[in-house]
């Protein structure tokens, strides 16, 4: 396959793993405020739904395709500082999808220990990491 298609997909399936990023956490905030069992119970299926339906299938995708990618000249991204930071960034983000899993599983268990309010501050990690992300890929300050 093409290099090019190669990053097309890569593309296409980190939009998708932020777009279930963005939303998952935002569920919570919801899910969070809700006080009675019909609602409570809609948001657990919906944070399951988005999170094994779109959640871990793209980031899956993006890890395999931007692996493909840097496996077809890894000399060169190897010794790019800017690369290596996106590196560090996407082991962050991964470790957020992960948290994003361990407090869906405690709102399945009826035990969230937490506020909408930090839900909602919580929503906002996955748009600095993102930002950091865009701006070693375009600008490559270093």
């Amino acid at each position: 396959m093409a290099p090019e298609w190669i990053e097309v997909l890569h593309i296409i399936s980190v939009v998708c793993w932020f777009a279930a990023l963005f939303y998952l956490p935002r569920l919570f905030v919801y899910h969070a405020q809700a006080e009675d069992q019909i609602s409570i119970e809609r948001f657990k299926i919906m944070e399951r739904k988005l999170a094994r339906g779109i959640g871990n299938p793209a980031m899956l995708a993006s890890l395999i395709f931007g692996l493909w990618l840097a496996s077809l000249t890894p000399n060169y991204y190897l010794a790019q500082p800017w690369f290596l930071v996106k590196v560090s960034l996407v082991l962050l983000l991964i470790a957020y999808h992960g948290a994003c899993w361990y407090l869906m599983l405690q709102f399945r268990e009826d035990k969230n220990r937490h506020s909408h309010v930090f839900y909602r501050w919580f929503n906002e990690a996955p748009v600095l990491i993102l930002i950091g992300i865009v701006v070693m890929v375009v600008v490559r300050p270093f």
